[in-house]
Order: C-alpha cells, then structure tokens, then sequence
C-alpha cells in the first residue's frame, strides 16, 4: 500500500495533520507513506520517522498550467493506492484525482464531489480535548476503521545533539538557562491575527512582574521587525532589560531549536504555538476574534496548555455571529479583548513555570 496525504498552507496546518502518519505506520507497518507540503514547512516534519518521503510542492506551479502538468505526471507515476487529501481546495483535489488512487478522502465542498471517492463533513464542535484541528483530521482515518487512536498529538523530533548546540549558543549570547526563558509570539502572520501591540507590551511587563527573572525572546516575522521593536518600546525598563531582541533565528529549523530550549510560550496563537506544544512546551495563547478558539485551542487543559478569546469574557458578542466572523470588526473585537482581562489567567498560568 502507497499513500499521499496532502496538506498544503501554513506550518501549524502541515504540523497538525502530521498525526495521521503516525497513526496510519502502526495500522499499516508495511506501507510507503508520503506528505505532500510547500517548501517553507518542511522542517517541522523532515525528522518525522513515521513519514517516508516528503514531496515539496511550490505554491507558484498551480499558477503554471504546464508546471502544473508536470507535477500531475510525477503523481501519476507514483502509483498511490490512497490519496487523503487534508486541504481539499480544487488545486488538491485534481491533484487526488489525477493520481488515480483507488482510494481518495477529503472534505464535504461544493465542488469535492468529483474529485474523492469520499468525502467528511468539517464538525462544528470538539467531542474532546484535543480540539478540533485534531478532531476533523482524525475522522479521515474512519474510512479504514473506527478503531484508530483519537488522542494522538503532533510531534518535532529533535536530536539531543541539536538542542546541546543551540543551548550552548543562547548561553554565548548572554541567555541564564538557570532561569526561566520565554519564546513570545509578539506579533501573528497577519493584522488580522496579532494582539494589539500596546495591550501585548502591558502582558509582557505583568510577565516579568510575576516572574522577575524570566528572560524573553521575540518570535516575528522578518517583515514585522519594526512592529515588533515598537512593541518592545512600550514595555517598562525592567522588561526591556529581560528581553533579548537582538536573538532571531531567520530559519525555521533555527527558530525551533530556539524553542526547544525555552521553558515555554505565550503570545498569539499561530504557527509557533503551535510548535511549541508539539515540542511538549507549556504555552499561553491570545486567539484572534474572527477565528473560532475551539478549532485551534489543542489539548487545552487550563494548566499546561491555556488559551484566551474575546468569547469567553463577552459571549453575547459571538451568539449570532457566522462561523467566520466578519474581518471587518475584528480590530473593534481586539480592542474590546483588554489585557486586564487576561491578567488572571497570565498569573495563574505562570505560578506552574516561574
């Protein structure tokens, strides 16, 4: 048995779906399994022992009409017995179809029916702790059995080897590992996902005052350097002094190393969040109003792993509103998300780590 699971987009998407490899190697010891991702992903799942081969697919050859053939061709001559197609928009779906796999699972659209041999409703709500990211990429598995695990949890594999080098590393740059350290998502992959910069620099200073000897490091985007100093300007002298901006890994594979010296996460919840809890790290998440917590808040216990949305301090502002909030209100959502709403649970989180 050949199969491709295709999950194209963002780091946090290609990280979560990576469960299914997993899962799918102890059911099926003997077969050849493949990923399908863009490029810029690929470090979060090259050490994954459960995967066989990594297939980089470039955003650009869907724009290519014979890039894009080419591709299709390399698919065919593939041979996959089934294809689980995770992202389920039409450039994914033809290339499921194309692949003539005898076997072909994606999401209920109205334009999937042709392409799967088929197809999962997306649930609306999580049935358990693991949320639904898990939840809905799980169920695909349904179509073998019923019978595979539902409480599975990505994973970054790091060799003890990297991590040493790296930890030496912080230590050159002036970073006390004897002392707490902190990877902060000051800034998400977009306006539409980032915490208010002023709001975020009242946190970072009720951080190092609940946890004085913390240190911190700045997790952004090269583009947002600017944004993330202008938060930082805000902060108190104290907190200035714990934090240490000049430390930035501009890859990915770098940032993660990072991470997996830190003692844990807070800051927007996104992609490095996301990689944090698969490197089994506590975090503290702000998720932006426009997008539904349950889907992304995974194993959330209120413990280890701890989210905060708008909702749960104003439910009555999401009652009526559509599964994808209306992007137009989501700065006045932000607004109205306070720090000093956030403050309690900061505090009650960061007792657990100081």
């Amino acid at each position: 048995m050949k199969i491709l699971i295709i999950q194209q987009k963002m780091i946090g998407d290609v990280l979560t779906s990576s469960i299914l490899f997993e899962a799918l190697r102890k059911e099926f010891p003997k077969a050849e399994l493949h990923y399908l991702i863009y490029p810029h992903t690929k470090p979060v799942v090259e050490n994954n022992p459960f995967i066989d081969k990594l297939i980089e697919y470039d955003p650009g050859i869907g724009k290519d009409p014979i890039r894009f053939l080419k591709f299709l061709n390399f698919i065919r001559k593939e041979s996959y017995t089934v294809v689980i197609d995770i992202y389920s928009k039409i450039s994914s779906g033809i290339i499921a179809k194309y692949s003539g796999a005898s076997i072909r699972l994606g999401f209920q659209k109205n334009y999937t029916h042709a392409f799967y041999t088929q197809t999962f409703n997306y649930k609306e709500k999580p049935e358990t702790q693991a949320g639904l990211a898990i939840e809905n990429r799980t169920q695909v598995l349904e179509a073998f059995h019923k019978n595979f695990p539902r409480d599975l949890k990505p994973k970054i594999h790091i060799s003890s080897e990297e991590k040493e080098n790296f930890r030496k590393k912080l230590e050159k740059q002036g970073v006390n590992l004897e002392h707490p350290l902190i990877m902060c998502g000051i800034l998400g992959s977009s306006a539409m996902k980032t915490y208010p910069g002023n709001y975020m620099a009242f946190l970072l200073d009720e951080v190092i005052k609940q946890a004085p000897k913390a240190q911190i490091l700045f997790n952004y985007l090269p583009w947002q350097k600017t944004e993330a100093k202008n938060i930082y300007n805000q902060c108190k002298t104290k907190t200035q002094s714990q934090i240490f901006f000049n430390i930035y890994e501009s890859s990915l594979n770098g940032f993660m190393l990072n991470c997996a010296n830190c003692d844990l996460y807070f800051g927007n919840e996104g992609g490095a969040a996301n990689i944090m809890k698969a490197l089994d790290k506590p975090t503290f998440s702000i998720h932006s109003p426009i997008i539904k917590k349950n889907y992304w808040a995974i194993y959330e216990d209120g413990e280890k792993h701890v989210s905060v949305h708008l909702e749960d301090f104003q439910p009555q502002l999401f009652k009526t509103c559509p599964r994808r909030y209306n992007k137009k209100l989501n700065t006045t959502l932000y607004q109205k998300l306070k720090p000093e709403l956030l403050s309690l649970k900061l505090s009650n989180f960061l007792k657990n780590f100081k």
